[in-house]
């Protein structure tokens, strides 16, 4: 990292002297064909972290990644892993360096390659992973969550070449995580272990969304997030429910009983000593929020607020997944316990493990009918906040600006993407920015994930911009 880094004072020069603008967009659009080219081809590749899918794809895709690091110029590229706790392999990551010329900043670059699984594939209107254009959007796994975010970087770095010539003096690192959808299970480890490889003052996470097509977003919040289990067991074993229902609640309803005490009357989290805000200041209207949710007509909607303190301040509980059997393999019986698990978003300011807590204290006061409640604890992930005041932040909203024509929106974000907060502790003095190419109807997660091409090249070019401003500012 450079010494009395001019990104960590405030500017002597407007935001954007210098830079290129013209030149530069000029570049990415000329090029922008062969982007999307070449992020159709990533796409084809079902590179899947979790232990179900065959490794050997995922594999396949960080060489596909190394290859187009290597196609900017890069010469020093490495795919690297360490191992998981149980020392079986962690996925492989991408990692590849331009170090900085004397006197200029590094600015690092995070994505990631690995995607989610395309679950039901009869919920798809076209092969997962067979990208297709339609109506200005790219469909397909990964198009938008987050191979996008790579092609971006990579895009990026071409217009600089191309514009500022290849001896520029930014220092650059790439750096494609191959485990994000899976929890990142090493990642804190992979930054103990390649610590100076990835210092940088400056930390682009291209893992994010904008505000809607057509409005840039630098995202400035995202909440905490705790995940666990509960188990209710109210029998030993099954017994005929016809011969002893009556007198005996059957698990699953208990399990239900339990579940809505986790919400009051009018769907606000009911769990006590979680932190609540409503700092959030952006207008989203109901109507919009209604559509970009896909809310069914007469659904109403939780909670007190606005809309967006509802999204980024407050906490928020869903059940994400529950054991018990299937209407297809159902019996006239009662079952002896059942299982939830549950995602709880963290307002910022929330200690995850207090919250992990309360919960546990929750589910134990409000035990329904004696039951034996068992609570197994998840995963913990810290809730993260843009100072939006800071050089780096606004020479992004700037270049996000500049490249859409209208204003960029400083906003937050319901989801959750806890490494950040290992980022923050293990590069305390870098700057972290986090972008991204996504919108509301991108569906990332989803059947049908799309990414908005047009956007897609605004995002690029805001990239460029980004990085050619901080190469400017020294």
């Amino acid at each position: 990292m450079t010494e009395n880094n001019p990104l960590h004072a405030a500017p002597i020069a407007p935001i954007g002297a210098g830079v290129p603008v013209a030149e530069l967009r000029n570049s990415v659009a000329q090029n922008f064909a062969a982007t999307v080219s070449e992020l159709v081809d990533l796409v084809a590749i079902p590179g899947i972290a979790w232990d179900a899918f065959d490794a050997k794809q995922l594999d396949i895709s960080a060489e596909a990644v190394a290859a187009l690091i290597r196609s900017t110029g890069l010469e020093d590229v490495q795919i690297l892993r360490v191992n998981k706790d149980d020392g079986t392999p962690g996925g492989p990551a991408v990692v590849a360096r331009k170090p900085a010329a004397p006197g200029y900043p590094t600015v690092v670059l995070y994505a990631h390659h690995d995607v989610q699984p395309p679950a039901d594939l009869t919920l798809w209107e076209t092969e997962p992973f067979t990208a297709a254009e339609r109506d200005g959007r790219l469909f397909g796994r990964g198009a938008a969550d987050d191979k996008a975010g790579i092609m971006a970087h990579i895009a990026s770095m071409r217009a600089l070449n191309e514009v500022l010539g290849a001896d520029f003096g930014l220092g650059v690192t790439f750096f494609i995580e191959g485990e994000e959808e899976a929890g990142s299970p090493t990642f804190r480890s992979f930054l103990e272990t390649h610590h100076k490889l990835l210092e940088g003052d400056v930390i682009v996470v291209a893992d994010s969304s904008n505000w809607k097509v057509g409005v840039p977003a630098l995202t400035t919040s995202l909440r905490g997030l705790v995940d666990g289990t509960v188990e209710v067991r109210v029998l030993d074993h099954a017994v005929h429910s016809g011969m002893f229902g009556g007198p005996i609640l059957d698990a699953p309803t208990l399990l239900s009983r339990l579940i809505a005490t986790f919400h009051d009357d009018d769907g606000s989290v009911a769990i006590e000593g979680l932190a609540r805000n409503e700092h959030a200041q952006l207008d989203y209207p109901e109507e919009t929020f209604r559509s970009d949710a896909a809310v069914l007509d007469g659904v109403r909607l939780a909670g007190t607020g606005s809309i967006t303190s509802r999204l980024w301040d407050k906490p928020a509980l869903s059940i994400i997944g529950m054991d018990i059997p299937s209407v297809a393999m159902s019996s006239n019986t009662l079952l002896p316990a059942a299982r939830a698990k549950f995602s709880l978003r963290l307002a910022p300011g929330q200690n995850p493990e207090e919250a992990m807590a309360a919960v546990d204290a929750h589910v134990q006061k409000h035990a329904p009918f004696g039951a034996r409640v068992t609570f197994t604890p998840g995963e913990a992930g810290q809730a993260f906040a843009t100072d939006t005041s800071a050089p780096a932040a606004q020479t992004a909203l700037w270049a996000l600006g500049e490249s859409w024509g209208v204003p960029a929106v400083e906003s937050g974000m319901g989801g959750s993407i806890p490494f950040i907060a290992d980022l923050n502790e293990m590069f305390p003095a870098a700057q972290i920015l986090v972008t991204g190419v996504e919108d509301p109807d991108s569906r990332a997660h989803s059947a049908n994930e799309s990414l908005h091409l047009g956007d897609f090249e605004k995002a690029i070019t805001a990239q460029a911009f980004l990085m050619s401003a901080m190469n400017s500012a020294r």
